[in-house]
């Protein structure tokens, strides 16, 4: 796992900066309120490939560690343009945990400047940034559910 340099808001050992954005179905998220749960924030977009091979690989995760805390905030990249895909494409992947509307790019714009996608930010218990992933490659998801079953074991 790679820490960025890019983004100093979200830098490994930071606290992670709060923010709220909409779900699919208009409740809004706050970051904050998951203190106390290991946190991985995804940004992805109805466009990218990988994204698309990873999503899934996300919500076995999340249906493994779920019960032990841990969470998945899928926050979509897409803009006005492609905004109205975004649902489908949840739908058609099966995802159960949030998926966070972005179309302004405020929290894009702290934790991932570049507008990498995929891009992963590991969040522990007490709300710290503890790394980063960018992209998706077969067999990643091996290394992310290493870190994620290492930071729900800590109690972190």
């Amino acid at each position: 796992m790679s820490t960025s340099t890019s983004a100093p808001a979200a830098a490994a050992g930071d606290g992670a900066p709060d923010f709220a954005l909409r779900d699919l179905a208009g409740r809004t998220v706050r970051l904050s309120d998951q203190r106390g749960k290991v946190v991985l924030v995804n940004f992805w977009a109805t466009w990218c490939v990988p994204c698309a091979a990873e999503l899934p690989h996300l919500q076995r995760l999340y249906d493994r560690y779920r019960d032990r805390g841990f969470v998945v905030l899928a926050i979509s990249m897409d803009g006005p343009e492609s905004a109205a895909e975004v649902d489908p494409r949840a739908r058609r992947y099966g995802l159960t945990f949030p998926v966070l509307l972005d179309e302004e790019t405020r929290v894009v714009g702290v934790y991932n400047p570049k507008r990498t996608a995929p891009f992963s930010v590991f969040i522990d218990r007490a709300g710290h940034v503890v790394g980063t992933r960018e992209g998706y490659h077969a067999g990643d998801e091996v290394a992310v559910e290493s870190q994620v079953s290492s930071l729900v074991a800590a109690g972190r």
